[in-house]
């Protein structure tokens, strides 16, 4: 058990998650005092020594799922149960499931997929989890096709075979012969009154069955796997980025949506950092003539330093995104992080550009919400000067002539973008001058550093008059700079 854990721990930390060595012994300690037959239990105890953010969450149980799953049906162990012999299955009720997993239960021969189909039918108009789990190994079995040793992931087989059950269409039959006008019982899916409603119940309880059946058959196959390729080799080929290390230019739609996720959380833990941080610089330097009158009432022995008073204001943040191309998902993010936190900064504002530039701060303050804001910005804001292109020289030259002045010695400007101008003129002397104007001048890149300064990008044009250029490619170092914002 100690061997499972230990790589399970070195798992989680392969995916980024931060499990020190306090929190791994903590969990070999839980493991300890919690009966490792139950998974539940399991789970939950390791869950709870192991995991610190519910963003986490996700990645902790597809790999538990791997290195604590109930022993499965080896690779071999398949090729023996087609010719009839009995699965090396340790799970609890195996014997139950195996005759109608994989032997027809009414005439005892080899089960075929169209018998298959039938029992599916059957386990999905029931909802019985003991049907459901006894069709998703004789699935596997039977369509998986799983071929020890081959260096094929669980997504292969999972689509294979949910393809030899053809469960779309055995759910558009259910569906249509459950609604029908005097449907016998035996094809009922439940018990409601017919018309629109009843459609739209039995729709959607046959969805969350399929969508169960789906999830017992991927765990057969990770069963299996695992008994051919150890838990190792298996957890590596599932693994996935973390939320706060996914690339923004290259995420999926699955990525984008994880990420959104993890942002409201990021920004309500950066937001009390910042505060928190605010309130312990009140501190300023020594007063000496309070120390000493304070010292007074011990004979002349400073005991009690006395300090100014500090009353730090909060910074004003101007925002300047690109929003051409790739990297307006960037953009996007970085926007509602921002927004998200505005009460840590006394102002934001926002103005974006691709060839021409427009202050979009007035559709944020008129927005419901962040999300709809940032949907406003892409349909309304007035950014494109000639041709659609980025025009860094243009947009920042028309900022610096229609908003310059508006830029004072307590604004910190952010400049969101990859400085990649299409050959257009860089006009670097427009940041010059703001940068004149602002307290801190900083500039995000989504791009990495290796690519900075090739092709187009003009970033050493513009890098001088800055107090900074990051690379800043993902949440994690989105972070990292909020948190030095002052």
């Amino acid at each position: 058990m100690l061997e499972v854990l230990t790589g399970f721990v070195e798992e989680l930390r392969a995916t980024g998650l931060p499990v020190s060595l306090t929190e791994a012994l903590d969990a070999a300690d839980a493991v300890v005092h919690v009966p490792v037959t139950d998974r539940a239990v399991l789970r939950s105890a390791l869950e709870a020594t192991l995991v610190k953010s519910s963003a986490h969450v996700e990645v902790f149980e597809t790999t538990f799922e791997v290195y604590f799953s109930a022993r499965g049906v080896a690779a071999s162990s398949i090729d023996r149960d087609r010719d009839g012999d009995a699965p090396a299955d340790g799970r609890e009720g195996a014997a139950d499931v195996r005759p109608v997993g994989t032997r027809d239960a009414a005439g005892g021969g080899a089960l075929d997929a169209q018998r298959l189909r039938e029992l599916a039918a059957s386990a999905l108009r029931s909802g019985d989890p003991r049907e459901l789990a006894a069709v998703a190994l004789a699935a596997t079995i039977l369509h998986a096709g799983i071929e020890p040793g081959r260096p094929v992931g669980v997504s292969y087989y999972l689509y294979r075979t949910l393809r030899g059950l053809e469960l779309d269409g055995l759910l558009a039959e259910l569906l249509a012969a459950a609604t029908r006008p005097g449907a016998p019982e035996g094809v009922r899916i439940l018990d409601a009154p017919s018309g629109d409603l009843d459609e739209r119940l039995v729709a959607d309880e046959l969805a969350a069955r399929a969508a169960e059946l789906r999830r017992l058959v991927e765990s057969e196959i990770r069963r299996a796997l695992v008994a051919d390729r150890g838990a190792a080799a298996v957890a590596a080929s599932l693994r996935r980025q973390l939320a706060e290390d996914v690339d923004f230019m290259h995420a999926s739609v699955d990525d984008l949506a994880r990420l959104r996720r993890a942002l409201y959380p990021l920004a309500r833990s950066l937001a009390v950092r910042l505060a928190r941080r605010r309130r312990h610089r009140r501190r300023g330097s020594l007063d000496f003539r309070s120390t000493i009158r304070r010292s007074l009432s011990a004979g002349g022995v400073p005991i009690e330093p006395r300090f100014h008073t500090v009353r730090p204001a909060k910074p004003e943040i101007v925002v300047v995104a690109d929003v051409s191309g790739s990297v307006a998902a960037f953009a996007r993010f970085t926007l509602y992080l921002v927004y998200a936190m505005a009460s840590q900064f006394s102002k934001v504002r926002s103005f974006v550009f691709v060839d021409g530039i427009d202050e979009v701060t007035a559709i944020f303050a008129r927005s419901r919400s962040i999300s709809q804001a940032v949907a406003r910005v892409a349909a309304e804001a007035d950014v494109v000067h000639l041709d659609g292109h980025s025009d860094y020289g243009n947009a920042f030259g028309t900022f610096a002539r229609r908003w310059g002045r508006e830029v004072t010695s307590r604004s910190n400007v952010i400049v969101l973008g990859d400085a990649r101008n299409n050959y257009h003129a860089a006009n670097s002397e427009a940041l010059a001058q703001v940068a004149r104007r602002a307290r801190r001048v900083y500039w995000l890149n989504p791009e990495p550093r290796a690519y900075w300064g090739t092709g187009d990008s003009i970033l050493a044009s513009y890098s001088p008059f800055t107090d900074g250029v990051f690379e800043c490619r993902n949440l994690r170092q989105l972070e990292r700079f909020v948190e030095m914002l002052d």
